[in-house]
């Protein structure tokens, strides 16, 4: 089941100087403080159609600017956008800008479509030309921008359309840094010791990007697997069996076993409020104690926990940042190799993958295992090919102390099961060749894994890198 994710909590900041407000007053259209309310109501409008939005009135003075940081604290705004409504003293957005507890802040200058002045001789002539003049504030707040160097503020210039379109991906990306902060991720139950590139510092999981993270062991997911009757399993295994076509060598037993294992490890997360779940899947005690890696990640009843396979701290960030984006369904993929004369290239993975979104989806035997000695070994998996279509593709680890996001554009191409075991699909650069886009990453040193889901999303990853501060290449 995917969760819905909530809208960004935009707090909307806009600055009028209180020596205008009475200008104006008897003309045909108005004083310039009714222009700009009438101005403030539309703006609050449209935000809403995009954000929760708290505005708390135009900041005229200090005691405006004031209540406006109340308020954006006391509602937990993902982060504000400002503007001038023309010119304004700068004084009370330099309180802003020195008061407001750290957030993102994306300060717009608003373009508009069109300015048609006459002579401004008119009163109500010049009290048009003083409502269109918030390019003269939006030059004189950036050296206060610069001057105070605030951590994540942005600048957008654009019309009213584009601002908004731009506040979008930022707020997006701002929500899902806000997610981050609330969110808690738990190892079962240690790093891969065959993949050190992988490794990650676990306390700048939390100091740096924000999820709590906890330790759980195979002996507490075992105990979860006995604590869930076989007749539960046995359910969820049949309602599985009805969506998804069986491969005829799948052994009955070994198949309620991986699901069984599967509600298990979910379950285990519910308990613990987990919202990512990194499972080291090729780990020795857990095909000692469990005999097999489970298969059928999500099982009907999985809540919004998101799960990957092979201990990979960063590689389940990068997944679950494209779920707090998207909001939809995401997969864990490692590229295999590159298709020189169909110009793409092969990538998924084994072990937890969700295989409930649109494309092929098979029941079949763990074939890379088939062969072991372990309790159920060649416990099948849900074999899934990814739906065709554009994806937004993430990677996330740890260099020199520092997290590093690399993201790219894909299309996914149509194509048959292949690649036994493996959820899988057919992967073509977009903009690019598969050589140009590898060549790209193995000289900027990341690992074999990567996050995918539906859609664009690299605006979204460049602002959240940026408020996380994180190294971004967009390769």
């Amino acid at each position: 089941m995917i969760p819905s994710i909530r809208k960004p909590r935009a707090g909307l900041l806009l600055l009028s100087p209180e020596r205008f407000a009475s200008v104006g007053e008897g003309t045909a259209r108005g004083s310039y403080r009714e222009r700009k309310e009438a101005e403030a109501a539309w703006m609050v409008r449209d935000c809403a159609a995009h954000f929760d939005v708290t505005f708390p009135g135009i900041v005229w003075n200090t005691r405006d600017v004031k209540r406006a940081i109340d308020a954006f604290t006391a509602e937990k705004v993902d982060f504000v956008l400002a503007l001038y409504l023309s010119w304004a003293e700068d004084y009370a957005w330099i309180r802003f800008l020195r008061d407001m507890p750290p957030a993102p802040v994306l300060f717009a200058h608003r373009m508009r479509e069109e300015i048609n002045l006459r002579d401004t001789h008119d009163d109500d002539e010049f009290t048009e030309y003083l409502c269109c003049g918030g390019l003269v504030g939006a030059q004189e707040a950036s050296g206060d921008n610069a001057d105070y160097a605030r951590p994540m503020l942005e600048t957008c210039l654009g019309t009213w359309t584009q601002v908004l379109e731009r506040a979008r991906a930022f707020g997006n990306a701002a929500r899902a840094r806000a997610l981050l902060r609330d969110a808690r991720m738990g190892l079962l139950a240690c790093y891969n010791e065959a993949m050190w590139s992988t490794y990650v510092h676990p306390a700048d999981i939390f100091r740096k990007v924000g999820p709590e993270l906890h330790f759980y062991s195979v002996a507490e997911l075992c105990d979860e697997i006995d604590a869930i009757p076989p007749a539960e399993a046995r359910a969820v295994k049949e309602d599985i069996a009805a969506r998804f076509p069986v491969k005829p060598d799948v052994d009955d037993g070994k198949f309620l076993a991986s699901v069984r294992a599967t509600m298990a490890m979910e379950r285990l997360a519910e308990k613990h409020d987990l919202d990512l779940l990194v499972l080291n899947d090729i780990d020795t005690m857990l095909f000692e104690k469990v005999g097999l890696r489970p298969g059928f990640y999500p099982t009907p009843g999985c809540g919004r926990v998101v799960i990957v396979p092979e201990g990979d701290l960063g590689g389940g960030l990068a997944t679950y940042i494209l779920r707090l984006l998207s909001g939809g369904h995401v997969n864990f993929i490692e590229p295999f190799h590159i298709d020189l004369p169909g110009e793409n290239f092969a990538a998924g993975h084994a072990g937890p993958n969700d295989y409930t979104d649109e494309g092929v989806t098979l029941v079949s035997r763990d074939v890379r295992f088939a062969k072991s000695a372990w309790k159920h070994a060649g416990a099948p998996f849900a074999w899934h090919v990814f739906p065709a279509g554009r994806k937004t593709m993430l990677h996330c680890s740890q260099r020199r102390g520092r997290f590093l996001m690399a993201a790219t554009l894909l299309d996914c191409l149509p194509c048959e099961p292949f690649l036994a075991t493996y959820s899988h699909g057919l992967f073509r650069p977009v903009g690019q060749s598969a050589p140009a886009l590898f060549d790209k990453l193995l000289r900027l040193g990341v690992t074999q894994h990567y996050g995918i889901c539906p859609g664009e999303y690299l605006p979204e990853l460049k602002d959240l890198a940026m408020m996380l501060d994180m190294e971004f290449a967009q390769v």
